[in-house]
């Protein structure tokens, strides 16, 4: 299976320009993969929220939304399945979710289990999160997805001996990056799977460096330069 991990620029409260970026993503990778991978709430951006629940309950979407529906539709049109993080609305609630879609269809909607991605000191009971992990299928691939504070809160819950996706949000330098945290996310990877794949996207407030990682027992298999937009192509068996 040929798994494109998208370090692409995403806008704060721009669904429109995020949606152009997936399909951008899409055109580019036709016949070179067969899903693509976008970071942690990439649609709307990861600083969209106020937190004040009747601003954000605007910003956040359904899974039964037009702008699902488009998303559903790209898949389609380009044969490409796709996982992507998402601010989520669900009766009333709103959770830090990613979705993957193949064939017009949403085959698994994944909602974060940590606590790290709301400012619990301004939320109140309508940011949640999820109680449920565990893989799905897909192109004949067992997939399991954490979200970024998940596999350091809960690394227990997401041990596969199948395939790891690994949404992120992380506006680490690339001093820092190279200075050993590669090595740290990627023994922490260790922890779950074999094989990980983490996407971290690129943005301008805050400053986010993308650079996304193909990790394989603990070590660096594959990754992105920083602060460029590519697309990095990981062969899982």
């Amino acid at each position: 299976m040929r798994i494109g991990l998208v370090s692409y620029r995403c806008e704060n409260r721009n669904v429109e320009f995020n949606i152009g970026q997936i399909e951008r993503a899409m055109k580019q990778s036709a016949g070179k993969a067969d899903l693509l991978c976008f970071g942690e709430s990439f649609l709307q951006g990861f600083e969209s929220l106020c937190w004040d629940y009747e601003k954000d309950k605007f910003v956040a979407i359904e899974q039964s939304s037009e702008t699902m529906s488009r998303l559903r539709d790209l898949t389609v049109r380009y044969g490409i399945a796709l996982i992507a993080g998402y601010v989520e609305k669900a009766g009333g609630k709103l959770y830090s979710s990613c979705v993957a879609i193949s064939d017009g269809r949403i085959v698994r909607n994944y909602r974060r289990i940590s606590k790290g991605w709301k400012d619990r000191s301004r939320t109140d009971e309508h940011y949640c999160e999820g109680d449920e992990t565990g893989a799905f299928r897909l192109r004949g691939k067992d997939i399991t997805i954490a979200l970024c504070g998940d596999l350091w809160d809960h690394p227990e819950r997401f041990r596969t001996g199948d395939l790891l996706v690994w949404p992120v949000y992380v506006n680490f330098t690339p001093d820092e990056w190279n200075g050993g945290l590669i090595d740290e996310y990627a023994a922490q990877a260790a922890l779950a799977a074999r094989d990980t794949l983490m996407i971290n996207p690129i943005d301008d407030d805050p400053v986010n460096h993308g650079g996304s990682f193909h990790f394989r027992n603990g070590r660096t298999a594959g990754r992105l330069p920083f602060d460029r937009e590519e697309i990095l192509i990981a062969e899982i068996e």
